[in-house]
């Protein structure tokens, strides 16, 4: 979810940038949509996408891709605002990314409400950053262009079959295991050479 009062990605980009240069971490974990931000804020440090989406190569990267915003206009209340991203599917598609109501309450108190018009902004996309340490980790199929992509790429890949886009919440354990064998496997990686599967 971006930060609170974020209206466009410029704006998503500049509060994570902030956050990275008071915390200096050694690496970037970029979940969903902050795959898009990821590179501009990682600057150069190590990054694991976790079942997120990828910026292009260079240039602009839209904050949603066309097809996406196709469904949210249809989404968007007389206000303007969209609703909480939790509405914008089915209860049948929703309610299994949660372990619990628990967890899904936390969620959603969290929530905000964006204008459609944050989806149609762009935000720089830093030159050759796919040749820095990158990594990726699926939940289920959901990514799989992405993932098939970070494999042409050479990045460690890994899977996991059957999970779904929120898996941390189900396994918190297992997610951060798999990261971290994945930051590991950056370690002296070389972009373009085969990364594990």
């Amino acid at each position: 979810m971006p930060p609170r009062g974020a209206l466009s990605g410029t704006d998503v980009l500049a509060a994570y940038r902030e956050a990275f240069a008071e915390v200096q971490p050694g690496l970037v974990v970029a979940h969903s949509n902050a795959g898009i931000v990821g590179p501009g804020v990682a600057d150069g440090a190590p990054i694991v996408f976790v079942d997120a989406a990828l910026p292009p190569e260079s240039g602009e990267s839209p904050m949603a891709p066309p097809a996406m915003l196709g469904h949210l206009d249809a989404l968007v209340g007389d206000d303007g605002l969209l609703p909480p991203w939790t509405r914008w599917w089915g209860e049948e598609d929703v309610a299994p990314l949660f372990p619990d109501r628990s967890a899904r309450a936390g969620v959603e108190a969290s929530e905000s409400r964006l204008p459609l018009g944050y989806f149609r902004t762009t935000v720089p996309v830093p030159d050759g950053w796919q040749s820095g340490p990158c990594a990726y980790l699926a939940f289920g199929g959901t990514y799989a262009v992405e993932l098939a992509r970070a494999r042409r790429l050479g990045w460690p890949v890994a899977q996991l079959h059957g999970a779904l886009h929120l898996h941390f919440l189900h396994d918190a354990d297992g997610v951060v295991s798999r990261v971290l064998d994945l930051a590991s496997a950056l370690e002296g990686h070389d972009a373009g050479t085969p990364g594990p599967v």
